[in-house]
């Protein structure tokens, strides 16, 4: 039996409503609601006094007036239960009898005044924050709106109160059992510079694989199948970053015009995996299977980071939907706009969070240290980090966020990872985050679009992006794997759509082509997209494997993007974030072709070069002065006549790059304690399409090379082995990589 809540009549006028508090009654068939205790937020379950097993409820609803916790049995009955007990703004009972599997959810009473922030609506169901499960589907119908969506004068259609129950209409809660041991899970604990990322979306990556059983693919526990992890495993990567798996909401417009967010950026529950996700169930079972995923990942040497969405949440701007925090306490969790009815948008997605707010940093450092210790995550990806490095305006590397992260004893010993932008003014913060944090850097990416698509940087710019980006990250501290070098993302082209397509073709996305950058700096070879031509394919393969080791090789964190490694192509579409469908899943049977299976095998096998060889993987940024007596340095860079570059060559373009690395004295030591030797090598870069004749540097360099990869040729099975003396000159394919192996 419900409780119910008897509230006066609000007047409306001018399309502004001002709610008065409600008064609550009990039903005399309720069960019992005990004081229980404010901390920790949301529904944990556990023995209460007297040896009672049952459930505390804990809400943060800073400026509430009243509280509803509310029960719904199997057939979708709601049962309305007062929570009277406030402590530091946050309203808790305990509620006897009630086990994991209940779903729930919240109805927040206060008033209605959005012209100053307030808009609380009682008649709407509220997810509970801290809610480690979800059940069911958010489908955005007007009944979750707090405002009548339809009111006729649009202009201040926000202010006007929807009073119809919105809860037959949006997800529940489920209270989940958290006493899950991971006494027994190893984790990796791959160091950074040992580390190779390779971003994934759970669905996408598993949907089409034809080794894993039907019934499992697009889930959790296909992508801890072996036929999923063994992928991986050849590969060589070390970790897996996961696209958004927090429970999200998808967007009207989206609905609307029958699609769906595949990527996952609007997540509305902080601690529940993505119910689509599970194939177990969704009654809390999407929480062990999560867990079992990360097991098996870890059992095989394969970290996980998850890419998280803090910044802003599915409820959007002040026309978006009730479904949370909005309801909760508005100006609570939220930046609002010098005119409160509107929200400061940082994030260009409608909203973002106020994350200098107490209860909002809570929320999130609670939910991050979760992810880490009840669900064994090992890292973190920040969606638009300096969104949350703002303090009250500006972006702050002072701000409470990252100063929270920086002393905590859990999330700073695991990987932190920034996307160091955010769309308000001074978001560009690419460089500046401090110690612990590395960096997405999209000037790698930019530099070597640019160079292998003949728009040539100076060789000072593309220099520094392929050795650890000295320019950027050699200050406090930091160290070269503060970069995370990369060339694609899920945002932006496929690597086969860079080397295939000059313009964004994403009509399928329902705008007009209008999303989506239109800056992709890609070149399609002489062809728009795909061709029968094979001399354009030949030519786009050899891009491909010239991107692909140019990126393996460089001093930095390299990340892949899940099916670049096999030729993944989605037919130019550059912001397939509601392709839910086989233009973004992976589509599996390219390995059955020779030239894409040829192009994973370099892939594997330029990773194995890089796991075998520190030189490849420094901990430390080049000094380029003399190591030794003999003058040799540490890293030199050569023109094609086997000379020197000088300052004027520095600051200029050029075609053709010669970079050798010196294995004979790496700075750090090895777990022993011992000093760090490895081979030296040379890597010649050649952008242009005529072959050049390229002088390999003799003493001291080097009196022999052996030519241990060249990218120009289509089968990589096996090394070149062909050996050089050094001051002889070699002639370099056009448009080639290739690397030669100090041999004495």
């Amino acid at each position: 039996m419900s409780s119910t809540a008897e509230q006066e009549e609000t007047p409306r006028t001018a399309g502004r409503v001002v709610a008065t508090g409600p008064v609550l009654r009990n039903g005399p068939d309720e069960p019992p609601v005990w004081p229980g205790a404010p901390m920790p937020l949301g529904a944990r379950f556990r023995v209460g006094p007297d040896g009672v097993a049952g459930t505390n409820f804990a809400l943060w609803a800073g400026g509430a007036e009243a509280v509803e916790l509310c029960l719904f049995d199997e057939r979708g009955h709601e049962t309305r239960l007062p929570l009277t007990e406030l402590t530091h703004e946050i309203w808790h009972g305990f509620v006897p009898g009630v086990r994991p599997g209940q779903r729930y959810g919240y109805r927040v009473h206060g008033r209605w005044d959005p012209w100053t922030g307030a808009r609380w609506n009682a008649a709407k169901l509220l997810l509970d924050p801290y809610a480690r499960a979800v059940d069911g589907s958010f489908t955005l119908p007007p009944e979750v709106y707090g405002h009548v969506r339809d009111w006729p004068e649009q202009h201040v259609a926000d202010t006007v109160r929807d009073d119809r129950d919105s809860a037959p209409f949006v997800p529940k809660a489920v209270v989940v059992h958290d006493d899950d041991d991971w006494a027994e899970d190893r984790r990796p604990k791959t160091p950074w510079a040992d580390s190779v990322i390779y971003e994934l979306h759970v669905r996408g990556f598993t949907k089409l694989h034809p080794g894993i059983p039907p019934e499992l693919r697009g889930t959790y526990a296909g992508l801890a199948h072996p036929a999923a992890i063994g992928h991986l495993r050849r590969l060589g990567v070390t970790a897996v970053e996961l696209l958004p798996v927090h429970q999200f909401a998808h967007e009207d417009h989206l609905l609307r015009r029958g699609l769906h967010n595949y990527w996952g950026y609007n997540s509305i529950g902080y601690f529940a995996p993505h119910a689509d996700y599970a194939a177990s169930g969704t009654t809390g079972q999407q929480v062990g299977e999560f867990k079992q995923m990360v097991r098996a990942l870890h059992d095989a040497g394969i970290e996980v980071i998850l890419d998280v969405v803090y910044n802003h949440t599915a409820e959007a701007g002040e026309l978006g939907p009730m479904l949370s925090l909005r309801g909760i306490d508005n100006r609570g969790y939220y930046r609002l706009a010098q005119d409160a009815r509107r929200y400061a948008d940082y994030t260009g997605c409608g909203n973002t969070l106020h994350v200098v707010q107490p209860q909002v940093l809570r929320l999130i450092t609670d939910s991050l240290r979760y992810w880490v210790t009840e669900m064994g995550v090992d890292g973190f990806r920040f969606d638009l980090a300096a969104a949350l490095a703002r303090s009250m305006h500006d972006v702050d590397m002072l701000s409470p966020f990252l100063a929270v992260i920086a002393q905590d004893p859990v999330l700073r010993r695991v990987k932190l990872i920034a996307e160091p932008w955010d769309v308000g003014n001074g978001g560009y913060q690419v460089g500046a985050f401090p110690p612990l944090w590395t960096e997405w850097n999209d000037r790698y990416r930019d530099a070597v679009r640019d160079f292998w698509r003949g728009a040539l940087p100076d060789v000072r710019d593309i220099g520094y992006r392929l050795t650890g980006s000295s320019d950027l990250y050699a200050w406090g501290g930091r160290r070269p794997y503060a970069s995370v070098n990369f060339v694609t993302a899920h945002d932006g082209f496929t690597l086969r759509d860079l080397v295939s397509y000059e313009q964004k073709h994403n009509e399928a996305n329902g705008e007009g082509n209008r999303d989506g950058t239109n800056d992709n700096r890609s070149w399609n070879g002489g062809a728009e997209g795909e061709t029968e031509d094979p001399e354009v394919n030949a030519l786009r393969r050899g891009q491909l494997r010239n991107l692909l080791t140019t990126l393996l090789l460089s001093t930095g964190v390299p990340m892949l993007v899940a099916g670049d490694e096999m030729g993944r192509t989605q037919g130019g579409n550059n912001n397939a974030y509601c392709q839910d469908n086989e233009v973004s899943w992976l589509d599996w049977s390219l390995l059955e072709r020779p030239e894409w299976r040829q192009l994973t095998e370099l892939t594997a096998r330029v990773l194995s070069l890089r796991h075998r060889h520190p030189v490849l993987r420094r901990r430390a940024f080049f000094a380029g002065t003399p190591q030794a007596p003999d003058g040799l340095r540490d890293l030199a860079w050569f023109t094609s006549r086997g000379e020197e570059m000088t300052e004027a060559d520095w600051y200029a373009p050029a075609a053709t790059l010669g970079l050798y690395l010196s294995g004979r004295d790496i700075p750090g030591r090895d777990a022993r304690g011992g000093q760090i030797t490895d081979d030296s090598f040379l890597a010649v870069l050649h952008a242009d399409h005529r072959p050049c004749d390229f002088r390999l540097p003799g003493p001291p360099w080097a009196q022999a090379y052996e030519l241990v990869l060249d990218t120009s040729r289509e089968d990589q099975s096996t090394a070149p082995g062909t050996l050089h003396t050094g001051g002889t000159v070699l002639t370099v394919p056009g448009r080639s990589v290739l690397l030669l192996r100090v041999t004495e």
